[in-house]
């Protein structure tokens, strides 16, 4: 199991297809790809965007070490129980953005 986990990567890309970030098992970045959809767009909205899709990205890692852990000691396993939730900690799923910022970003012009 350890050596399927530590060859993981996650990649997560955002609904404009502008932002594409892939992680490594260990959560780091390993590819951050922009398209020129970016180029207007203001410096905060850009690491919101890279930061909200890298998140994204690790919490799919955290999925992908669920589905390791049952193909191989099974999901009910201590180990593997133990191995997900440390995943799940430090990668949770990120919270949908609320409406309250789209508002915000549409009147911030982005």
């Amino acid at each position: 199991m350890s050596r399927l986990v530590a060859a993981l990567s996650a990649s997560a890309t955002t609904a404009d297809g502008a932002v594409r970030v892939t992680v490594a098992a260990t959560g780091v970045v390993t590819e951050l790809r922009l398209s020129d959809r970016v180029q207007g767009w203001a410096a905060a909205r850009i690491a919101e965007q890279i930061m909200n899709t890298m998140r994204l990205a690790q919490a799919r890692l955290a999925e992908a070490v669920a589905d390791v852990a049952a193909r191989t000691v099974g999901e009910g396993s201590e180990t593997g129980r133990a191995v997900v939730a440390s995943y799940a900690e430090r990668f949770p799923e990120p919270p949908e953005s609320s409406e309250d910022d789209r508002s915000r970003r549409r009147q911030d012009g982005w």
